[in-house]
């Protein structure tokens, strides 16, 4: 008599090691979006409200450490969902396995849906937020010093705001399609999907708008778009649906569902 259990078939798609993956993607994935929706909804609108010296102390002492669970948070995210979709491959598209390799098919189209905004978000968090507020909080340290501010704080603080209002707004969908990979199967969608070339370009469109608006590439950090959907973060959470509803409702129902 076997005992099945975690180390059973443990490198294989539905083995122990990536039952382990997807709990930890998971559980990093909480601990990284919480803190982006704690920055954006919380410390942003009440920072505003504080004196300058007690904001500086916010920064020095909480905003520092949240930003190192952050950004590592959101390297854990990436890494245990890679190590997700190595495992997948290994059997993707085969003996009727779903086809996470192709994004013709519903797996596949689904879950890189997903990566591009996740992969996208880790991107804005590395390269454009943590450098933006190691500017900050640096000005911060000379002031509480008794020092002159950086004078590239405000841009410095502008920029990384802008990136991190980008990530709230994307990962309303990229959530979506995380779940929706696994869940969405048995709402009559079939393997291969209609018109998958013009759902790619739906999506890329949208998602290059957004992300180069957020950048200061389409018009600057202040162009209309970044002030109407950036500036209030009730904003950013309502476009940010509304975003959702174009790519789901538009490019899943209207464009790909036979």
């Amino acid at each position: 008599m076997s005992i099945a259990g975690i180390f059973t078939d443990f490198f294989k798609t539905s083995g122990g090691l990536q039952v382990v993956a997807r709990w930890a993607h998971i559980l990093a994935g909480i601990t990284w979006i919480g803190l982006l929706y704690f920055f954006n909804f919380v410390q942003t609108p009440a920072y505003a409200e504080l004196s300058p010296g007690a904001r500086n102390e916010a920064f020095d002492k909480i905003t520092w450490r949240a930003l190192w669970w952050f950004r590592w948070a959101a390297m854990a995210t990436f890494a245990f969902g890679l190590l997700m979709l190595a495992i997948y491959s290994s059997d993707s598209g085969k003996n009727g396995a779903p086809n996470y390799a192709s994004p013709t098919h519903f797996q596949g189209a689904s879950i890189l849906t997903g990566v591009l905004f996740g992969v996208t978000m880790l991107a804005n968090v590395w390269l454009v937020i943590w450098p933006a507020q190691q500017t900050v909080i640096g000005s911060v340290r000379r002031q509480l010093g008794g020092g002159e501010a950086d004078p590239a704080q405000p841009a410095a603080a502008k920029k990384g705001a802008r990136a991190s209002r980008a990530n709230t707004f994307f990962s309303i969908t990229m959530l979506w399609f995380m779940v929706f990979t696994s869940h969405g199967v048995g709402l009559g969608f079939g393997d291969k999907l209609n018109n998958p070339a013009i759902y790619w370009i739906l999506v890329l469109v949208l998602w290059a708008f957004v992300e180069g608006s957020a950048l200061g590439l389409l018009g600057g950090l202040d162009s209309a778009w970044n002030k109407l959907a950036f500036d209030d973060h009730r904003k950013t959470i309502l476009f940010g649906f509304v975003y959702w509803v174009v790519i789901y409702f538009v490019g899943w129902e209207l464009i790909l569902k036979p």
